[in-house]
């Protein structure tokens, strides 16, 4: 069911344990009342991907997933013919005889030979409920697949030529996200309510913390997230997202810590950082300054 305000999606995110603050929760809300796609761009791992996901748990949709890439094309976006099995067809038939061959080709251009692909599957569900289609990273595509959406988020249908149009009956609940490695076009945007998904703040991200990784002491909770905060105003090449947190948080629950140390934070730099010019960047020193500041000073709003 489709939340009715702003703070039953509030309440629907957080029930599925997303921590989110007011403005996304609005533009969210208002993507669903309007039936509009909704667009996140922001840094990888800030929690973009993780709305689609908790929507269709929360809704109770399937979810469909479209992972962009370069060179993504219909055939693997939307759809394409089951050439092997219209090949068995067309060996039966001329096996049998007595089959024409314009009958022949209309018949292996019918839907039991059409594989569908995520967009078609979104518009064209097989249980008949509208799902939540997430496209993901679509800033990873080529810009001819951003022309070809236009008509999919236009009109929610697909042209299939031996086929026709195919129509959703109810529209699918449309994610885009983007890390924005480019621009994506105007008319997708247009078509879309757009929202930047930022890096949290220290509460929020000891909240999203304590949900997420309810083992994790409450001094090394707090530790982590002071320590990631301060990350983040450095010159990283990637500063470590949410995901980055959680995942650290969960190699030092593995490792027994229950607090923050320098030799801790230097053989576990991997887990934070994902390139050697920023492990380079954290020294020893610097490191063992971040953790006393953090000590000194906790978490700060």
């Amino acid at each position: 069911m489709i939340p009715s305000t702003v703070d039953a999606t509030l309440d629907l995110l957080a029930a599925q344990d997303y921590v989110a603050e007011r403005r996304l929760a609005t533009a969210v809300f208002l993507a669903l009342k309007l039936r509009r796609p909704l667009f996140l761009e922001g840094e990888a791992g800030v929690g973009k991907t993780e709305i689609a996901k908790v929507l269709a748990a929360g809704l109770g949709k399937p979810l469909v997933r479209l992972q962009c890439y370069e060179g993504l094309d219909t055939a693997a976006a939307v759809y394409e013919w089951n050439y092997p099995r219209q090949m068995i067809e067309i060996r039966l038939a001329e096996a049998a005889g007595g089959v024409a061959r314009e009958k022949l080709a209309h018949d292996i251009f019918t839907p039991q030979f059409l594989l569908k692909r995520p967009l078609l599957q979104a518009i064209d569900p097989d249980g008949g409920v509208a799902p939540v289609l997430l496209i993901d990273e679509l800033d990873r595509a080529d810009e001819p697949f951003e022309a070809y959406l236009l008509e999919v988020l236009s009109d929610f249908q697909v042209s299939i030529p031996e086929l026709g149009v195919v129509r959703a009956q109810e529209p699918p609940v449309v994610v885009i996200t983007s890390n924005r490695t480019r621009e994506i076009h105007d008319a997708i945007k247009r078509r879309c309510l757009y929202h930047w998904v930022d890096y949290p703040d220290a509460l929020r991200e000891l909240a999203i913390l304590e949900r997420k990784c309810p083992r994790a002491p409450e001094r090394l909770a707090r530790e982590i997230v002071g320590f990631t905060q301060r990350l983040r105003t450095m010159d990283l090449f990637k500063a470590p997202g949410i995901a980055e947190t959680l995942d650290w948080a969960e190699a030092l629950i593995a490792l027994d810590r229950i607090a923050l140390d320098p030799q801790t934070v230097a053989d576990t730099l991997g887990v934070l950082l994902k390139y050697q010019d920023d492990v380079g960047a954290l020294s020893p020193e610097v490191a063992a300054k971040i953790v006393a500041q953090v000590q000194a000073e906790g978490v700060k709003a």
